[in-house]
């Protein structure tokens, strides 16, 4: 049986299949740096009280299921990943000093 997550005066099982596509199919940029989003996502996640139960780094997209607690939204929480990794791509391998201005790595959808 899968865990339930908990809290004083409630009991929930929320779970959310997301997909993740890079801006314009950056398939050459996103080879390079396949295995950095996949901690970083986890541990962003973890900071919003979820956890990713399941997730696999493809050529181009990344899926991923995710338990999300139930007094956080769900585009709270993804809006929250998606915005974090991007600084962090930017600044770790575009080497930029801020994060991108105008430009986006995630497409929205």
């Amino acid at each position: 049986m899968r865990p339930v997550g908990s809290s004083n005066h409630s009991r929930w099982e929320c779970r959310d299949y997301v997909v993740f596509i890079p801006k314009c199919r950056k398939k050459s940029i996103f080879g390079q740096i396949r295995q950095d989003p996949g901690e970083v996502m986890r541990w962003l996640a973890e900071q919003k009280e979820s956890r990713i139960e399941e997730g696999h780094l493809m050529s181009d997209p990344v899926y991923m299921m995710i338990g999300i607690r139930s007094k956080y939204a769900v585009s709270q929480v993804i809006g929250f990943i998606k915005r974090k990794s991007e600084i962090h791509i930017a600044r770790r391998y575009a080497e930029r000093k801020r994060s991108f201005v105008g430009q986006h790595f995630w497409a929205r959808g």
